[in-house]
């Protein structure tokens, strides 16, 4: 089929870009080859890497590795330790007061309890979680029973009837914040707010401020495109945008006529995309690799032309997060996530340019994503105690050692795996490169356990009383063990 131009599209033509041909971005005086990434400026920060400078690729793919490694310490997920700009100022809370609930009698004894109880209180203060989802909380949408009776306890169904503070931290993404969290709101029968809330690609909204067309990858549909408007990009792409324009650039294309009606196409020909960004495991592979590919090839990220040294100037590509492997509904092992998407267009633009693919990971267990998580932290305390301060003791529950572990304890948390995920070590064993420094449990109701009891002595009440008397301090009979 013929490409069709913005005009036979009633659309106006997109502005061309004005950067010079020969006007390429700065690059590392260290590693002329690598990636540029922009310098901090604006309303973002740049974290290092977490670790140092080696592309993944080779490791992966010769080896069968799952590196990277706490034990060898095998390379960086990020090319060259480059840094991940993240957002700078804390999210504004979403939460409205107005909306609260108003207090009940409930609240007013454990009010009652809590002022009498100031030790224990400021324990409870001192602790926070960060629990993955997927193979912790939930399989897909199939919630783990154990998990929502640890969150009853987390959210004041305790001696105290206080809340303590959790995050949740996971790799997933492909949708709005908002999105998900009211999907896992419904499948763990728990109120779980985006001020709580971290996934894959959050940091990523910063960087908006630097890329004005991206081409946006991956999940269900066309949600991406709704997420990174929602960050701010100006000029979203998606793939199924531009198999619309010409369906001859994915040969092996999945295109329905769903799609075709949310598409919006025009003469991309015209268009210089500035970066590619890959939210989530793509849903039509092919399509992706070809685009993916030819952007990379491109000059000035310009789709049918190609550069005379892509490896030197191709456009930034980021990944939202590195997990090669993710728990689902399946009942067999867990399934390819989209680590393994990106080991396949490393392995493509090599055989295709002899050159390792320059491209910056976000996630787990990146940095990055940990200093977003004090802050969303430090926001969480403000909006349930009124005090905005990260507490001493974090304990990051996870079932991937190889992202949950290793990046818990690289930023100095409590890490605690379980088995009810990509790990399945037999009871007593934890995980021999990326070993949990709190310990491996059966599950997260386990681990909560643990921790709590490790903050607040083996004494401390994992239900509330109802018929406590907060002066006689009257006990409850009916305690989780």
């Amino acid at each position: 089929m013929p490409r069709f131009d913005d005009a036979d599209f009633a659309v106006e033509p997109a502005p061309q870009d004005p950067r010079a041909s020969d006007a390429q971005p700065a690059r590392s005086h260290d590693h002329p080859a690598a990636q540029a990434i922009p310098s901090e400026h604006g309303n973002t920060v740049e974290i290092p890497a977490t670790r140092s400078s080696i592309s993944g690729t080779s490791a992966l793919m010769h080896h069968l590795s799952m590196s990277p490694s706490m034990k060898d310490r095998r390379g960086s997920r990020n090319s060259f330790g480059t840094s991940l700009p993240i957002p700078r100022s804390p999210r504004v809370s979403r939460l409205s007061s107005a909306g609260k609930p108003r207090l009940g009698a409930r609240d007013v004894l454990a009010s009652q309890v809590q002022d009498m109880s100031k030790e224990k209180v400021a324990a409870v203060k001192n602790m926070a979680f960060a629990f993955d989802i997927d193979g912790v909380l939930a399989h897909g949408n199939e919630p783990i029973e154990e998990a929502k009776t640890a969150l009853t306890i987390l959210n004041g169904d305790n001696e105290l009837g206080i809340k303590f503070p959790y995050i949740l931290l996971t790799n997933g993404g492909g949708k709005t914040e908002e999105a998900r969290c009211a999907q896992l709101t419904e499948v763990l029968e728990h109120p779980i707010s985006t001020d709580q809330f971290i996934q894959s690609h959050t940091p990523m909204q910063a960087l908006a401020e630097y890329y004005d067309t991206v081409l946006v990858c991956g999940g269900e549909g066309f949600k991406v495109r709704e997420v990174a408007e929602a960050y701010g990009f100006k000029n979203v792409v998606h793939p199924k945008d531009i198999l619309a324009w010409d369906p001859t650039i994915s040969p092996c294309r999945h295109f329905t006529e769903e799609e075709r009606a949310e598409a919006k196409p025009r003469d991309f020909s015209k268009v210089n995309f500035d970066a590619i960004l890959v939210f989530a495991e793509s849903r039509d592979a092919s399509t992706d690799f070809q685009i993916i590919i030819d952007l990379l090839l491109a000059k000035n990220g310009q789709l049918l032309t190609r550069d005379d040294d892509p490896a030197a100037n191709h456009i930034p590509i980021y990944f939202s997060q590195g997990d090669l492997l993710c728990p689902t509904e399946h009942k067999g092992p867990p399934r390819l996530n989209l680590g393994a998407f990106r080991i396949s267009i490393e392995a493509q633009y090599k055989a295709l340019t002899g050159a390792d693919l320059e491209r910056v990971v976000y996630g787990k267990p990146e940095r990055a994503t940990y200093v977003c998580a004090d802050e969303v932290i430090r926001s969480w305390m403000e909006e349930i105690h009124n005090e905005r301060s990260l507490p001493e003791h974090i304990y990051m529950v996870g079932d991937n050692p190889q992202s949950d572990i290793i990046g818990g304890n690289l930023y100095g948390w409590n890490t605690c795996l379980v088995r009810t995920g990509v790990f399945q070590g037999k009871e007593g064993t934890n995980d021999r490169d990326n070993p949990a420094n709190f310990g491996v449990f059966d599950n997260v109701l386990g681990a909560v356990k643990a921790a709590i009891r490790k903050e607040l002595g083996e004494d401390f009440k994992l239900k509330w009383n109802p018929k406590i008397n907060p002066v006689t301090h009257g006990e409850s009979s009916s305690a989780i063990e």
